[in-house]
């Protein structure tokens, strides 16, 4: 069963919606761009401009997968000067797992790849 934050023992837990939601959270981590852009703020926090120079994607394509994370509550920004300061919204979290997802990848070696309903296409 997927954790959620703590709640008194006598409240029901909804496993859907549970489950729902961390279907989302990884839906919301399964683009290789926005999955960058966490792991480079895990380094601590960047401008956009920083982040566009580091990953090669166009100002526009960072602004919209950071305005995808921060809606999904994964980064947070602060004003500095004109710019914006972004960084991971949950630290601790986030970082533990994408530890996670390296070891299940470690665990698991090629089959997430070679998987035909999710993996990588073959080159052709």
């Amino acid at each position: 069963m997927i954790a959620r934050a703590a709640r008194p023992a006598d409240v029901p837990v909804d496993e859907a919606a549970a489950l729902s939601a961390a279907a989302c959270l990884f839906r919301s981590l399964g683009d290789p761009s926005r999955l960058a852009i966490v792991r480079h703020l895990a380094l601590g926090e960047h401008k956009v401009v920083e982040l566009t120079r580091h990953l090669g994607l166009a100002q526009s394509t960072v602004s919209a997968h950071l305005a995808c994370l921060r809606d999904c509550g994964l980064v947070t920004s602060r004003p500095r000067g004109r710019a914006s300061l972004w960084s991971l919204a949950a630290t601790p979290e986030v970082l533990g797992l994408l530890a996670a997802a390296e070891q299940l990848l470690a665990a698991t070696g090629d089959a997430v790849t070679l998987c035909p309903a999710y993996g990588e296409e073959p080159a052709r």
